[in-house]
């Protein structure tokens, strides 16, 4: 009996989830396996998987590993019953075309080694035939047979029928046909209940939108359901599955599918006695066991949820307008440990650093000001970057109060940057090692200008789960999490390029092909060589060998160097045909990278050749027509309202400007600049029904929300964006943040409305995470 081969079968799964050919999927596989990067076979292997971009690709690459995980089950499975005798066609069927870990495992379930169980007991006191006896004559009074089974080992004959029934029972719970069918019955009907546990509602206040809470299991949504279970795993609630809770006693379609499965639905003695063991298996072993399988489905597929929220919200911050080389001024704001400075230039060398005092117990504000003016005027600051902790908005007054009082003309820009992470980033191995002769709270500041600048260079250097911009983080399988977040960085990394010349390790360790080890070779070859001339020169770089050159190169840039395509994505590989298509222009290459209008008179069909099809051409001339391009949008920042500080400072029906800081499935996060992040709740992002907030707005966007609800007692703000109020402006911007301590406003009940109640034991209960 032969098994059908994993490597044809696996291509066909995967192609079916990801809308594509299975030939593309293998081909894709066969590159992933040897060692080629998902930024590389998207960029610059289209022709030979079709086109595959890289969320296509990145959702193969996390499927290729759980398949193969399932095949390498599938075979040990087959062993292992082969091995007991066991293995019928009908069985290596099943087996063969089992799609789920959980339905092999249900296959298996008869023939796994296991503890020493009642039933087996039963088999051993000789109850085996009277099981048997019960189920093949149904007219036969079960008590009746059973008083023949009476030995010293078996009492009387209620205890044979016990036997009986555990051997029953048992069977029914290894039939992976009647699992598969309760199962599918379960996930239609289950109903999933959280109750307070007595005494808990004080202590459990931040879960009481749970304490009386019902939902459908298949519908409950991610940011709900890990609510639930942090309640649960807290002590403050329980949580139950309520299966056929309106059927009356013996009439559930539960027990009804288990009944069926013993045929049990007439009337004689058999019939009814085997009846009332469907119903006791249901109840007593099926209802628990597939219940725990539901339970762990739900916390599943609401982590899976969790990690694709914080994913794209990642991406987005990562990926947000870059302010450019500007002279930046960081603040990093505190009261009585006073407000932390340092300049850096354009190219992010630290030019200064300083402390200032201007609010309690010093009180030292004309000082300050003194000395950011000082700083400003020597260094020639355009942009101040304030981070948006404790005493942000006093910073942001004290520095708009100064930009007032300095000479009419070209003044700096002050901006609210995000601080999430920068603590992280300052007391970690690498800031050490980058400024060991700085304080840690003076690196603080460093990074908060620096994250003006570039913010993916600088949020590199940190750790994804400590930037913050999910929901339950670290409620959630901490290694799929950490992989899925390591895969944004290195797509965000290589969409936008890095300049070899000028990248920190942390950086050019991103990039498709390096890693830390490379990335460090190539920074010390760079010290100690000078900068990199050409591409090809980083063949000179110790252990930097030809695979990881293909798999870099193309991301790696070198502005002014003795070859123009190094600034670009052309791959070096590709180089001969840019030139054909450059020659065909009539003019040069430089000339070409300047005016690309010739380019525009081409034909790309005509430059295809055995090596390089159409989308490789196609690419080549979008990148001669804006060579080295930057996707990130252009740099502009939300104007926060004068005078509005503090939640305090709120009224409903203001109309204030706003950055979205994170992106949630129950709406997004703004920060108007008063400490406290208001949530406009899906229900109130458009005028229409939003399913996905992404659809409407990502984190760094600039918007306009009005207020409708401010709780100032628990620190709630209400905002909507529909439009009979408000109107959204879809700007980029760098003064997004993520929410650094947990979302700060409640969500609606469920089915919308205004920001009200239900969010309040989420939301509060994320403030711990």
């Amino acid at each position: 009996m032969t098994a059908p081969d994993p490597t044809r079968r696996i291509p066909l799964l995967i192609a079916g989830e990801i809308g594509a050919r299975a030939d593309q999927v293998a081909q894709a596989i066969t590159l992933l396996d040897g060692g080629a990067t998902v930024p590389f076979i998207a960029r610059y292997r289209k022709e030979v998987t079709g086109g595959l971009d890289d969320t296509q690709l990145r959702t193969l690459a996390e499927r290729l590993v759980y398949l193969r995980e399932l095949e390498a089950r599938r075979a040990a499975i087959r062993e292992s019953i082969s091995g007991q005798g066991k293995l019928t066609a009908d069985l290596e069927k099943g087996i063969a075309g089992a799609v789920t870990k959980a339905e092999l495992e249900d296959l298996y379930l008869p023939y796994k080694p296991k503890r020493r169980t009642r039933a087996m007991i039963a088999r051993e006191n000789g109850l085996g035939p009277l099981a048997e006896a019960i189920l093949q004559d149904r007219r036969a009074d079960p008590a009746a047979l059973a008083a023949g089974y009476v030995t010293e080992a078996v009492p009387d004959t209620k205890a044979a029928l016990e036997g009986a029934r555990d051997i029953i029972a048992e069977g029914l719970a290894e039939d992976a046909g009647l699992l598969g069918r309760l199962r599918a019955h379960m996930q239609k009907v289950a109903v999933l209940s959280a109750r307070v546990v007595e005494g808990k509602q004080t202590e459990g206040a931040k879960f009481s939108d749970y304490f009386a809470h019902s939902e459908s299991w298949a519908t409950a949504p991610s940011h709900r359901a890990l609510a639930m279970l942090r309640g649960r795993n807290e002590g403050v609630l329980s949580l139950d599955l309520e299966i056929d809770a309106d059927a009356a006693p013996g009439t559930s379609p539960a027990e009804a599918i288990v009944r069926g499965a013993l045929n049990a639905g007439g009337q004689l003695p058999g019939d009814l006695w085997l009846g009332q063991v469907a119903g006791w298996a249901w109840r007593v072993k099926l209802r628990t066991s597939l219940s725990l399988d539901l339970m762990t489905d739900l916390r599943e597929r609401s982590e899976a949820e969790a990690i694709r929220v914080f994913a794209r919200n990642l991406k987005d911050l990562l990926l947000a307008a870059p302010a450019g080389g500007k002279a930046v001024l960081g603040l990093d704001p505190g009261i009585r440990t006073g407000c932390k400075i340092a300049v850096i230039d354009a190219t992010g060398k630290v030019l200064a650093t300083s402390t200032v005092y201007p609010f309690q117990p010093k009180n030292d504000l004309r000082g300050a000001q003194a000395e950011l003016a000082m700083l400003i005027r020597k260094h020639g600051v355009e942009l101040i970057a304030i981070g948006n902790g404790t005493a942000s908005r006093e910073s942001e007054k004290l520095v708009a109060d100064l930009l007032a009082k300095l000479p009419s003309g070209p003044k700096p820009t002050k901006v609210i940057v995000s601080e999430a992470g920068a603590s992280v980033y300052s007391a970690s191995e690498l800031a050490a090692k980058e400024f060991p002769d700085l304080d840690v709270s003076l690196r603080g500041a460093v990074s908060i200008a620096r994250r003006l600048q570039d913010p993916l260079a600088e949020l590199v250097k940190i750790e994804p789960k400590s930037i913050g911009v999910g929901q339950y983080q670290h409620d959630v399988d901490q290694h799929r999490l950490g992989r899925s977040l390591e895969a944004v960085v290195e797509d965000a990394v290589n969409a936008v390029g890095v300049d070899v010349n000028t990248a920190s390790a942390p950086l050019l360790a991103r990039v498709s092909g390096l890693g830390a080890s490379l990335a460090e070779a190539i920074v010390g070859h760079r010290d100690a060589n000078g900068p990199f001339a050409t591409r090809r020169a980083l063949l000179k770089v110790a252990r930097l060998g030809a695979k990881a050159f293909e798999q870099a190169a193309g991301f790696l840039r070198i502005p002014n160097g003795k070859e123009p395509l190094d600034a670009s994505s052309v791959h070096p590989e590709a180089y001969d045909l840019a030139r054909r298509i450059v020659a065909a222009c009539g003019t040069g290459l430089s000339e070409v990278m300047k005016d690309a209008s010739a380019l525009k008179r081409l034909e790309p069909a005509e430059f295809v050749d055995d090596r390089f099809g159409l989308p490789t051409v196609k690419d080549i001339l979008a990148e001669l027509e804006k060579p080295g391009r930057d996707p990130r949008p252009g740099f502009k920042t939300a104007t926060f309202a004068d005078g509005v500080d503090d939640i305090k400072d709120l009224k409903p029906g203001m109309l204030l400007e706003g950055t979205v800081t994170n992106v949630a499935a129950f709406g997004a996060f703004v920060d108007i600049g008063v400490h406290q992040d208001g949530l406009v709740h899906v229900s109130q992002l458009a005028d229409r029904f939003v399913k996905d907030p992404h659809e409407v707005v990502k984190a760094g966007d600039v918007v306009k929300v009005r207020v409708t609800e401010v709780d100032v007692a628990r620190k709630r703000i209400g905002l909507t964006m529909r439009k009979e109020v408000a109107q959204v402006e879809p700007r980029p911007a760098q003064s997004a943040k993520p929410v650094p301590r947990g979302p700060k406003a409640a969500e609606s009940k469920a089915g919308g409305g205004e920001v009200g109640g239900l969010g309040a034991a989420l939301l509060d209960a994320m403030r711990k995470k």
